[in-house]
């Protein structure tokens, strides 16, 4: 392991932005609990109902999982009646994804305590700081260059 400066890390931060994932998903968390499903079913059933008719290949993509890390998750909300796969118009071989009704409803359910804490916590700022965390949250979605992404398995 290289040599760190902790002088140079940002720990009050990283501390805020754990506390903040934590708080952030909880919601969505003890929905999904009641359902027998977790994290990875949330991000799967969000992205398609946000991209109706997206590929299978362009989930992974957004995901930036492996095909085996999705299969189970996928084939689970298949068969729970929340996502379904149709071949494409043009060309059969694609795998679209679609949400079903109660999909779309369970994503809403999903989003919505996670839209009020947005709220509340944006309330209060001023449009320009509210711009400001638009622009961090953007600027945070970047990798950093030479750093390689770990493949985590989904939950």
């Amino acid at each position: 392991m290289p040599a760190v400066d902790e002088a140079q890390i940002d720990f009050e931060t990283i501390e805020l932005f754990f506390f903040a994932y934590r708080d952030f998903v909880s919601d969505p968390d003890a929905i999904l609990s009641k359902i027998g499903m977790g994290r990875a079913h949330h991000r799967v059933v969000y992205f398609v109902c946000r991209q109706p008719g997206m590929m299978v290949t362009d989930l992974l993509d957004t995901l930036q999982i492996t095909k085996q890390s999705l299969a189970r998750v996928l084939k689970q909300l298949i068969d729970s009646g929340y996502i379904r796969q149709m071949a494409g118009a043009k060309d059969r071989r694609q795998r679209r994804l679609y949400p079903t009704l109660a999909g779309r409803e369970l994503a809403l359910a999903l989003s919505e305590p996670q839209s009020r804490r947005i709220a509340r916590a944006l309330e209060e700022l001023t449009p320009e700081q509210r711009g400001g965390v638009l622009a961090f949250l953007k600027a945070m979605r970047g990798r950093e260059e030479g750093v390689v992404p770990v493949e985590t398995e989904v939950e």
